[in-house]
């Protein structure tokens, strides 16, 4: 049964992948072609890290359109959030229907929590501010603990401690954006892109770790 859910999730992850990216003819490793399985562990990544880049791109469009007011904040929150359902169908052939949609609506809570936490940073509400941000990081423990209890191979200090990092970067765009300090922001997000990227990594190695019967590295 596990083989199939596997199969499924490889060809949804597949769907999100620009076709001809990774042909098995074409894959080389070190003077040879790499294993189908051994391929299938790369596309993986790849699919995961597409999936988690769509997060940090999509939030950094969106905090930069609500806090210039934008007309356009509006129809980014909403593929924000579509990205989420994305992340959270991706686990269902592995994990199960009902574990996708809990996933999915953690990170629906993650980024109207988000929303929050930009309109209250924009008007100065410090009370608003503060609970928003507390709200968020409980969000995020959930998160943790979720997936922790999903994968054995994801410790759950770990990703609290990966969680909590995304928020710190995310809230410094947002602060440097408000303040003006372009250098800030930027810096902000080019820390944020690539530590998300690095969690996208560490969910992959999880799932290849979970069924190494499945995946080779």
């Amino acid at each position: 049964m596990k083989g199939v859910l596997i199969a499924g999730m490889m060809s949804l992850f597949m769907m999100t992948i620009a076709p001809g990216v990774l042909h098995a003819d074409t894959m080389k490793g070190r003077g040879r072609a790499q294993t189908p399985a051994a391929q299938s562990a790369v596309e993986l990544r790849l699919a995961m890290r597409k999936l988690w880049e769509e997060h940090i791109t999509y939030t950094r469009n969106y905090i930069i359109s609500a806090v210039a007011e934008l007309e356009d904040a509006g129809a980014i929150a909403g593929r924000l959030l579509k990205n989420q359902d994305d992340i959270g169908a991706a686990i269902k052939p592995v994990y199960g229907e009902e574990a996708g949609n809990k996933l999915a609506a953690l990170l629906r809570d993650h980024i109207t929590i988000a929303v929050d936490v930009v309109k209250a940073a924009k008007a100065g509400a410090s009370t608003d501010l503060a609970q928003a941000d507390k709200t968020w990081h409980a969000n995020a423990d959930d998160i943790a603990a979720f997936l922790s209890g999903a994968n054995p191979n994801w410790a759950k200090q770990g990703l609290t401690d990966m969680l909590y990092r995304h928020l710190e970067l995310t809230t410094a765009e947002v602060v440097g954006r408000l303040k003006k300090d372009w250098v800030a922001d930027i810096d902000a997000y080019d820390k944020g892109h690539a530590h998300m990227l690095m969690f996208a990594d560490s969910l992959t190695k999880g799932i290849v770790k979970q069924f190494p019967d499945k995946f080779r590295r």
